[in-house]
């Protein structure tokens, strides 16, 4: 793209003044039109180091209410963004509905660096491009105005520019490590900038060029962008996408109907395998932390199926410093208001840590389908989002590990009308839980998709006979296990 981009013609001084007075104030009657259509915006602005990046923001910005948006300098990563996901740290950044998130730099800016630096193999680096285009590609799907800004400067304005701000102390700072290195390397970055636009851009989500000679002109270009974008947006409002077909290779499973529940333990032989399998379980979590092998266990699975028993038995052999278990209840409106992946991205563990997942992303597809939460274009395209989102974690070297845990009609009644008369049990049922029940039929069906969908070879579902809790306790220890040691060994 930089190779063949010729800059468009700078205007002269006076429509020069003319459009940039226009531009601001369209922007500024489009941030009412954003919140609105409740419009989530993210701007990223890519570039050369001294190409005018955060001026130019700068200017943007003062043209939309503050509370309407937020700008974030993303730097080189922290230790302890380093111990998660590549993107954790830019999805965390995504905005809600209606306000606008502006990034000084981003994925593009660290890939083209650690490649640079030689972090990033051929194969790291086409992994990365695929994990980016996967990204936008579902943001954009999700309703998101993704606006991709790169500002060009060329060698020796550059060089120009960062010895002009050595020679002041107040400005000295803002040249960094990088921007020296992108100085000295010019044309290799050059090539490598050139390379991920090229791999990176889309219709939904294209880069745009912005000559950043001059300071009044890559501002207007940018405006001129953000508007164009913003008013294709407000035109297409929120419609059907299409629904992308899975391209992971997928374990066939049993229908829910099939899963032998009569399975049992003797309490002699529960109590003898428990402290066993916890024993084992203990040493392999002490070895998780030493090589960094980060863990996330998902339950699903029937009211009063047993999950949290479940849970406790796995938790039971771990150092309480090293996971953390979530339980997922309707989300909260700032999570409402993004990606519906976003609030389970935020609790990922780090490196060497394990989080439990008592609910799931899965809900996209059960609760949210059935309850109308959703359109029926979001929870189909859910399906290859969610392999999306596993293949991404099982790259990052994460060992998923999925459970359903599975009773029948009957148990479940039983159970209810236990906690029901049980008054240390009743806070454990809700007339949710009752008229969830009424559904039975429809859950079935949509959970026999979800598991034949969504079983892919890196994050199998397992399901889990649970008529009797202590079976289903000792066969997720089991589990669990068989899969840290494959990942271990």
């Amino acid at each position: 793209m930089l190779k063949k981009w010729v800059p468009a013609e700078k205007p002269e001084e006076q429509e020069l003044k003319e459009r940039l007075k226009e531009a601001e104030k369209k922007l500024e009657k489009y941030q009412i039109q954003v919140k609105e259509h409740r419009l989530p915006v993210i701007v990223v602005v890519e570039g050369w180091g001294a190409a005018g990046k955060g001026s130019a923001i700068g200017k943007i910005i003062r043209n939309i209410d503050p509370r309407f948006f937020r700008v974030a300098a993303m730097e080189e990563a922290t230790e302890d963004e380093k111990r998660r996901p590549f993107l954790y740290r830019y999805v965390a950044r995504i905005p809600q509905e209606g306000k606008f998130e502006f990034l000084d730099s981003a994925w593009m800016d660290e890939i083209v660096r650690q490649r640079l630096e030689g972090e990033l193999s051929d194969k790291g680096y086409e992994q990365r491009v695929e994990s980016v285009r996967r990204m936008e590609r579902q943001l954009t799907d999700n309703g998101y105005l993704l606006v991709k800004l790169f500002f060009h400067i060329s060698e020796k304005e550059q060089k120009k520019r960062i010895e002009n701000l050595k020679k002041q102390k107040d400005t000295e700072w803002r040249v960094s490590r990088w921007d020296k290195l992108q100085n000295s390397h010019y044309d290799r970055c050059a090539e490598l900038f050139d390379r991920c636009m090229a791999d990176t851009g889309s219709s939904n989500a294209p880069w745009y060029i912005v000559d950043a000679k001059d300071s009044r002109w890559a501002q207007l270009q940018a405006l001129e962008a953000l508007c164009g974008g913003l008013e294709v947006a407000f035109q297409n409002s929120r419609g059907a996408v299409p629904v992308p077909q899975n391209v992971f290779p997928l374990v066939k499973m049993p229908l829910l109907s099939q899963v032998d529940l009569s399975c049992s333990i003797s309490d002699e032989e529960y109590k003898k395998e428990l402290k066993e399998l916890q024993a084992r379980l203990s040493e392999l979590h002490n070895r998780l932390y030493r090589k960094k092998v980060p863990v996330i266990i998902a339950y699903e699975g029937w009211d009063a199926a047993g999950k949290g028993g479940n849970i406790k038995r796995i938790t039971g052999a771990l150092d309480p410093r090293g996971y953390e278990v979530h339980p997922i209840a309707s989300p909260e409106p700032k999570e409402k208001a993004r990606h519906y992946l976003w609030r389970f991205w935020t609790r990922l563990p780090k490196t060497g840590h394990i989080a439990i997942f008592d609910r799931t992303w899965y809900g996209r597809v059960m609760v949210e389908r059935l309850e109308g939460f959703c359109s029926e274009n979001d929870w189909k395209r859910a399906y290859n989002e969610i392999n999306e989102f596993e293949k991404e974690l099982s790259e990052w070297g994460a060992v998923i590990i999925k459970f359903w845990v599975q009773i029948d009609k009957d148990t479940q009644l039983e159970r209810f009308n236990e906690r029901q008369n049980t008054p240390e049990k009743q806070w454990k049922i809700t007339d949710e839980d009752w008229r969830n029940r009424e559904k039975w039929d429809q859950y079935e069906e949509a959970v026999n998709e979800m598991i034949r969908k969504t079983s892919t070879e890196f994050a199998p579902w397992h399901i889990l006979p649970s008529v009797d809790k202590k079976y289903a306790r000792i066969q997720a220890l089991r589990i669990v296990i068989r899969e840290l040691e494959k990942a271990l060994s």
